[in-house]
């Protein structure tokens, strides 16, 4: 069962949308360093398609994008709420794992961004060049395109 503990508005998770990022409890990945180490725990409201749309109807003409901040406790209905709203809206749609592969079942239609990789402290989160995390852009023919770099800085 997905449960949410709380979202946001965000402009950096998703380069160029503006996102509403749902949080998801039960994270089995147990990152040492986790910056929400409270998402580890079952807790929260059940993410059904009742709450999605509840979501939609107060944020849905606010935001570009929807994006699944974990679910890696139960991809299988990770991957219906993501299908539910693929049908539902034309909002482009994200989903933040902590697991370094994605699933057997994973399905690049029904996304158009896809973060993998846990949290390595040494190594930083996105906006550092070592870092173990990538970002990918789903392009039209279902390629994953990687992006990370986005969120790199230059320096000079």
């Amino acid at each position: 069962m997905l449960k949410y503990t709380d979202y946001d508005i965000v402009f950096q998770e998703i380069p160029d949308e503006i996102t509403l990022a749902v949080n998801l409890s039960n994270c089995p990945n147990g990152c040492k360093g986790c910056h929400s180490p409270h998402l580890m725990q079952d807790i929260g409201e059940v993410l059904d398609e009742p709450a999605i749309d509840r979501l939609l109807e107060k944020y849905g003409a606010s935001v570009t994008c929807f994006c699944f901040m974990g679910g890696d406790a139960d991809v299988d209905e990770l991957f219906g709420r993501a299908a539910y709203l693929r049908r539902r809206t034309a909002l482009k749609i994200g989903w933040y794992s902590g697991k370094a592969q994605l699933p057997p079942q994973f399905d690049p239609q029904l996304f158009d961004y896809v973060k993998t990789g846990g949290y390595v402290e040494k190594l930083g989160g996105l906006k550092s060049p070592e870092t173990n995390q990538r970002l990918y852009k789903i392009t039209a023919d279902h390629r994953l395109e990687d992006i990370t770099f986005r969120f790199w800085k230059r320096l000079g």
